[in-house]
């Protein structure tokens, strides 16, 4: 594993996953000879947890199932041949995407603020895909296979703190090693950003999106920012050039027109993240009834009206906003959801309870109706209930930190201490704190110390915890 330490290193900005596209010359073997998929994933997962533990997360159900499916749909159609794809979605207004070796895909908040719509989103992401596709990651350690390792590491610091929002700290820190100019040059490389642009474009075609979503995209985000003196971090990793738009709107016009360019679910979303970033629900609140006043049967500024009304507290306003869209659409999942929202903080559990269970006969699989289903019995105090549709959502959902810390927390309530402590340390080794998982495995094996097999059990799964810190030690060093 010595001839990978640098690699780790580097993941933020060289991206990577096996594959071929038809139009493009071969890679080759040798950068698959120095970097595998499967190492690829197991570095992916690495700097996964490094990141999680940097940077602040959307954890809200409804924007996570949205951005796995869109993604997978994406994939689906694209040359990516490892769809072991994990997400992060990260909690700032700002935007920015980025897909890292391993099938790791990021979404900041602040896409959906400007990605004006699905084609637009979709187009940023087919992208992101592309570069994974290509195998960028593995092509750029092939050119850098001699860096040293402590001038990586530098760089690595410098990357994390941006990604956790230090922005200047931790640009500084990337500039101030003798990495920086290699690593600006392959991040900023136009071969690889007009490949990533070309692959995108056939793969937002072949996943049904008109393709001149990508140039509509660009030329959006060049207007936007033609006079900030600091663009944000999306535009210096994306640089976005005259050429570059010309480049891609002469490719997306040979393509056939039509395609899908928007939806009422993509615009939803858009409604939950407005409210997320509006500095009141009074302002978000005054933001929809604008939009609704400009177009009364734009039901996605409704929907986003009842939200922030919900969040003010003026609950009976939220569901008389609410009703016509449930109405129009009774078995539409986000709308439902925003009812059985409302009827919690209206304390109206049983109406809730029952909204869940009839939406779940109809959608039994669907992630954010059975997380809802968790809220609804733990309101109702029915802590083992909550607890058992908890384990049946790990069983879809093994690596998500958002289940494993409500499983913990729900395990506490239901009096299993030694449980707690296990979940815990799940929590803590999917965000990169293997110390903390460590310790928590610590104290629910002294709390087990009088059955073996239970015991047995905790001190393995803590010697592989272990393991796995040793193993991403030996990566960085």
């Amino acid at each position: 594993m010595n001839f990978l330490r640098p690699t780790l290193l580097t993941l933020a900005c060289l991206m990577a996953s096996p594959t071929f596209a038809d139009d493009l010359p071969s890679l080759g073997d040798a950068s698959s000879s120095i970097v595998s998929p499967q190492q690829e994933h197991d570095l992916g997962r690495a700097w996964l947890g490094l990141l999680r533990a940097q940077v602040s997360q959307l954890s809200d159900p409804q924007l996570k199932d949205f951005v796995e499916t869109s993604v997978y749909r994406l994939a689906e159609t694209s040359q990516v041949q490892d769809r072991r794809l994990e997400f992060i979605l990260i909690n700032t207004p700002e935007i920015n995407a980025f897909a890292a070796p391993g099938g790791i895909i990021g979404v900041n908040g602040g896409l959906f603020l400007h990605a004006e719509t699905e084609g637009e989103y979709a187009a940023v992401l087919a992208h992101e895909l592309a570069h994974l596709s290509q195998r960028h990651f593995a092509r750029g350690v092939q050119a850098q296979q001699r860096m040293q390792v402590p001038v990586m590491a530098a760089m690595l610091a410098g990357i994390v703190m941006a990604a956790a929002g230090a922005g200047d700290a931790g640009i500084a820190a990337i500039a101030g090693t003798q990495a920086a100019a290699i690593q600006e040059q392959a991040r900023f490389s136009r071969q690889n950003e007009a490949e990533a642009d070309r692959i995108g474009i056939l793969n937002l075609e072949k996943a049904g999106y008109d393709p001149r979503n990508m140039p509509n995209m660009f030329e959006q985000l060049a207007r936007q920012y033609r006079y900030d003196a600091k663009p944000p971090e999306f535009l210096m990793s994306h640089p976005v050039t005259e050429s570059r738009i010309a480049d891609t709107r002469n490719r997306a016009e040979q393509a056939k027109p039509g395609g899908k360019e928007d939806s009422l679910g993509y615009q939803l979303m858009r409604s939950r993240v407005v409210l997320i970033y509006e500095e009141t629900p009074g302002m978000a609140a005054k933001r929809f009834r604008a939009q609704l006043a400009e177009n009364p049967k734009n039901d996605a500024a409704r929907y986003g009206l009842a939200l922030a009304q919900t969040k003010a507290g003026q609950l009976n306003e939220s569901r008389e906003t609410l009703k016509p869209l449930l109405d129009k659409a009774p078995d539409n999942i986000t709308y439902n959801l925003a009812a059985v929202n409302l009827d919690i903080a209206n304390n109206r559990l049983p109406d809730a309870q029952q909204r869940v269970d009839r939406m779940l006969n109809l959608y039994p699989d669907n992630y954010p109706l059975n997380q809802a289903k968790v809220d609804v019995l733990l309101k109702q105090s029915k802590a083992p209930e909550a607890l058992k549709s908890l384990e049946t959502l790990l069983k879809s959902r093994p690596d998500d930190p958002d289940i494993w810390n409500q499983v913990a927390d729900t395990r506490g309530l239901s009096g299993n201490t030694i449980g707690l402590h296990q979940a815990r340390a799940e929590y803590f080794a999917l965000m990169g704190d293997f110390k903390q998982a460590v310790q928590q495995l610590e104290f629910a094996k002294r709390r087990a110390n009088n059955n073996f097999q239970l015991a047995s059990r905790i001190d393995a799964r803590q010697q592989e915890i272990i393991a796995q810190e040793r193993a991403v030690k030996e990566m960085m060093n």
